[in-house]
């Protein structure tokens, strides 16, 4: 599965408790030759890895290490590498399995556990900034969910949806004089209500922005029907038809994203300027670290491939840079990026990745604090 399934559900249902132990294997990948050509050597090393831990741990019936080992050969046998992206992520119970390709590297590991290891998961979710996008015209509308490199259709929260169609009624077209208009017609207008209804309880649920695509006298009445229309951050004014491709959906979408995020990028900048004035501000990793883990941070604000290896050291973090690093040395975290996106999350803070090289001054992370 992709980050644009990574739903703030899902991710609630994968980070539950379980039954010991359920396993977390995680890789990078490469998405083209001839680099890809150690990824399935990697995993099976992985594998053989995961199956001695089983074996090794006192605290897991052979019966369940069986099932485990069963449901990770299925799982491995399912990776498709020509959908390889920057990382691997397998999580496997003894009763199911679930393969996640994520755009976003994660190092080498294999963790057994009472939950499932999701940081890298989190981080790729928050880095790949999923959307919403509606196709709206005067007979139907759709809900497309997205990232910067793909989108598809979504069933859900009623959509799509068809405008009911009504049988040519020549006595009225007689007292009017004419067919009217599509868009001053009650029937379109009550249609676009109930557009925006299901819109806003979908945007409840699960706020992302929101782009719309339709034609202009389209958009405009769906801003007359209610308020969802009124959360897009970006607008295309041209018709969408009911069966458009997701590749053309994302070649419509490309300048109004780009759009979007400029002034998004824009008003972090402004945001982080105005907290190191205010001296309400945190700059480089142990910094930012220290903030997260004290709850302090209100935003932080990570470069796209920022990835950093670090060694904890009396409560501060020094990246390990060339050292060696032991197998098993507790002290050392090889994605410590990842941990830290994760637990500001958790703490309520906003995370947002800016292109790489936009934070040097800051050692390409920083945080505006709470306090």
């Amino acid at each position: 599965m992709d980050t644009d399934a990574l739903t703030t559900g899902v991710l609630k249902e994968l980070r539950a408790t379980r039954t010991y132990p359920v396993l977390s294997l995680t890789m990078p990948t490469h998405r083209r030759a001839p680099d890809n050509a150690q990824d399935a050597v990697r995993l099976r090393n992985l594998v053989a890895e995961a199956a001695s831990r089983l074996e090794a741990d006192p605290g897991v019936p052979r019966e369940t290490a069986a099932a485990l080992r069963a449901q990770l050969d299925r799982a491995v046998a399912e990776v498709d590498a020509r959908r390889a992206l920057e990382s691997l992520v397998l999580l496997v119970s003894t009763e199911e399995y679930q393969i996640w390709q994520l755009p976003r590297t994660a190092p080498e590991r294999v963790v057994l556990s009472d939950t499932y290891l999701t940081r890298n998961l989190v981080a790729a979710r928050a880095q790949s900034q999923p959307y919403w996008a509606l196709t709206v015209a005067a007979d139907h509308a759709a809900l497309w969910g997205g990232t910067a490199d793909s989108v598809h259709l979504e069933e859900k929260g009623g959509f799509p949806l068809t405008a009911p169609s009504e049988a040519p009624n020549p006595q009225r077209m007689e007292r009017i004089g004419d067919t009217p208009s599509t868009y001053t017609d009650e029937e379109t207008r009550q249609f676009l209500r109930t557009v925006d209804e299901k819109l806003r309880a979908v945007l409840a649920a699960d706020p992302r922005p929101l782009y719309l695509v339709g034609l202009p006298p389209a958009l405009s009445l769906l801003d007359d029907a209610g308020e969802g229309a009124h959360a897009a951050v970006g607008r295309v004014a041209k018709g969408a038809p009911a069966d458009i491709a997701p590749a053309a959906l994302l070649a419509e979408l490309g300048v109004a994203m780009a759009e979007h995020a400029e002034r998004r990028a824009g008003e972090v900048r402004a945001r982080l300027d105005g907290a190191r004035g205010a001296k309400a501000f945190a700059g480089g990793l142990d910094e930012v670290w220290t903030a997260v883990r004290e709850g302090r941070a209100g935003l932080v604000v990570v470069e796209e491939h920022y990835q950093e290896t670090a060694r904890t050291a009396e409560d501060h973090l020094v990246p390990v840079g060339d050292e060696e690093v032991e197998p098993g040395d507790a002290s050392v975290r090889e994605d410590v990026v990842d941990e830290l996106v994760e637990a500001a999350l958790d703490s309520g803070a906003e995370v947002v990745f800016l292109p790489d090289d936009t934070l040097n001054e800051h050692h390409r992370i920083a945080a505006v604090l709470r306090y």
